[in-house]
């Protein structure tokens, strides 16, 4: 099945039954280091992950595959069938930042993982760790999930350059057939929101507030001005709180003036002003759904609020299949230097945890991050803010592990 890479002998697979994973204690997770800082932060992010795992008793059988410039090197392609095939295979996996070339170059790997593997929730958490320097009076307010959809809208690929025969076609189409009046030197995209793709999100989104007790749902969207696209992604979002989720779910509209119990709000925004709302009223907001375009630019927003992408962890999620991944990019002009902040690797890596059951691991991580910024151990992205005792990577790594077992 497999090219270049040897699976361990060791460990067991995750399964996956009745819409459930089968979690064994020795499992198998396949992990790449992907590229720039990535051989610096996951290896950090691997040995507070491992400790965590002994503290409850479980082990991991890391499994190294291979992306980026790394496997180019090995295979000859950015994202070999190996990979793929490791990730569907044992079905959870853990990855560094990817670089994606800007204007030119191959597409973007992380889009292709995501349309591959049909990883079609982008999931962020949003919260606030204790002692990190943040533009809000009260971080400690925001607390919420980011659901985007990761496969469809402006990201589906469907796009061509200005003055090339499909883009030319396709204007002289839509001016003979449909009336629309295009400028000749556009470069023209196709903008697809489906209500399949739609729906299965929102479906993700309710069943992850009603199991972890969250109080509202917020489909996010643009449909005052696309309103066959953003507007009906509202609709449908909908449509699926009423038809499937009755008995837990209750619109803003039929609510009274108290939430009765057991009841989550589901509710909408136009995506310019949720902008300002995450800001100004962010405790009035738990989990949040949006179309891919506007989710990438409100989730980036989000992790500002809360101390910026160096620190922000995300996931890409499918049914039955799910890669984890920190927000940042690959800055590769820090690659190798134990220099840059370990903390989102970290806590992508906690935010796994959770997805097997683990949560206990999953939340003494977290505990072990903050003891170990408040403590004032941080690299140089930190201290430059808030002074403390500067380290590089591996030494956060290390501080934070000394926390875990003081735990």
């Amino acid at each position: 099945m497999y090219q270049k890479i040897k699976p361990p002998e060791e460990g067991e697979k995750i399964e996956y039954r009745d819409g459930k994973f089968i979690v064994p204690d020795n499992p198998i997770i396949p992990f790449f280091k992907g590229d720039g800082i990535g051989s610096d932060v996951v290896p950090a992010a691997i040995k507070v992950l491992d400790t965590a795992a002994e503290l409850i008793g479980k082990t991991i059988v890391w499994f190294e595959i291979y992306a980026g410039e790394e496997a180019y090197r090995i295979y000859g392609t950015h994202l070999p069938e190996d990979t793929l095939n490791a990730i569907k295979e044992y079905r959870v996996a853990l990855k560094g930042p990817l670089t994606t070339p800007v204007g030119g170059g191959y597409r973007s790997l992380n889009v292709t993982l995501r349309q591959t593997l049909d990883l079609y929730a982008n999931v962020r958490p949003i919260y606030y760790l204790k002692g990190i320097p943040t533009p809000v009076k009260n971080p400690e307010r925001i607390n919420f999930v980011i659901f985007r959809e990761a496969t469809e809208d402006v990201y589906a690929g469907i796009e061509w350059p200005k003055g090339s025969k499909e883009a030319l076609k396709l204007i002289e189409i839509l001016e003979k057939e449909f009336g629309a009046k295009i400028r000749r030197d556009s470069g023209i995209g196709i903008k697809p929101i489906s209500e399949f793709a739609t729906k299965r999100l929102v479906r993700m989104a309710i069943r992850y507030a009603i199991e972890n007790k969250r109080r509202s749902v917020t489909l996010v969207h643009k449909g005052n001005i696309m309103k066959y696209t953003e507007g009906a992604f509202r609709d449908w979002g909908y449509e699926v709180a009423k038809q499937e989720f009755s008995d837990r779910c209750i619109t803003e509209e039929e609510l009274g003036e108290k939430t009765p119990d057991g009841k989550i709000v589901v509710k909408d925004r136009i995506a310019d002003n949720m902008f300002q709302q995450i800001m100004l009223r962010s405790e009035e907001y738990d989990v949040i759904v949006l179309p891919n375009l506007n989710g990438d630019y409100l989730s980036e927003t989000a992790a500002a609020l809360v101390g910026g992408v160096g620190i922000a962890p995300g996931s890409n999620i499918g049914d039955g299949i799910a890669v984890f991944e920190p927000v940042h990019g690959s800055a590769p002009k820090y690659a190798g230097l134990n220099k840059v902040n370990p903390t989102a690797q970290i806590l992508s890596g906690a935010m796994m945890f959770e997805y097997l059951g683990w949560k206990k691991a999953s939340e003494m991580i977290k505990k072990a991050v903050v003891m170990t910024i408040e403590e004032g151990t941080v690299t140089y992205d930190l201290h430059r803010q808030i002074g403390g005792k500067l380290v590089g990577t591996k030494e956060f790594a290390e501080a934070v592990i000394e926390n875990l077992r003081s735990l």
